[in-house]
């Protein structure tokens, strides 16, 4: 949505700005978030998996009170970190056989809409429903130690040692707020965490059920 989102912004006029990965969200800028993503990509992602076998359906994260977010930092506006997940109703779509889409949009705790980081609020989503896995879908094949090297993929990595990386410059802003999220994520009880090249057909077969895997997988003792 991220995309979508600058250029829907581009065509009110409003500049994006970003803070360590984040998105600067005033209230403006929070209108087009939640048109954007409730509004378009949403039912666009809905649309896509109906038309491949599945049956989904779209939810905000401030349907149900999903998501209760609270301020993450003064600079950064309408952004919060989520406070609580209530994941009854996606346990409940879920129990009935649909594909739960997730809006990442939260109330806050001053009932004002926020805007949540995807991977966080992925991450916290999956610490809530006691997921084994957390998978990342993004547009690169991975974690890199250095990110013009494209042979110096990581595999797998501990969460200690990814740790050490976040405040190294092999690490994009962009990719900060993902990894941190594979962090909070098994350190809340998911088992793994992997970041795969969502453009490669097939990559999540690929991952799950080859030995060698593709993209970097993450784990508490990286093995």
């Amino acid at each position: 949505g991220g995309p979508h989102i600058s250029r829907a912004m581009d065509q009110r006029g409003l500049v994006p700005q970003f803070i360590e990965g984040l998105r600067v969200t005033d209230e403006a800028t929070m209108s087009v978030v939640q048109a954007t993503l409730a509004g378009e990509i949403n039912p666009d992602i809905v649309r896509l998996v109906n038309g491949n076998g599945s049956v989904a359906t779209g939810v905000s994260g401030l349907d149900a009170n999903l998501f209760v977010a609270r301020p993450r930092d003064e600079q950064l506006g309408y952004v919060g970190d989520v406070a609580k997940v209530n994941p009854g109703i996606i346990q409940s779509l879920q129990d009935r056989g649909y594909v739960p889409v997730v809006a990442p949009l939260a109330r806050g705790e001053d009932g004002h809409p926020y805007n949540l980081n995807a991977d966080t609020a992925a991450a916290a989503l999956a610490v809530a429903l006691g997921a084994a896995k957390l998978v990342y879908l993004t547009d690169v094949e991975g974690l890199y130690r250095d990110p013009a090297d494209e042979e110096s993929l990581i595999s797998r990595i501990s969460t200690a040692d990814l740790s050490g990386l976040l405040g190294s410059d092999s690490v994009s802003a962009g990719m900060v707020p993902k990894l941190r999220s594979c962090i909070d994520a098994i350190e809340g009880g998911v088992d793994r965490a992997h970041i795969l090249d969502g453009r490669v057909e097939h990559a999540l077969l690929l991952e799950i059920f080859t030995p060698e895997g593709i993209g970097t997988m993450i784990a508490k003792e990286g093995g």
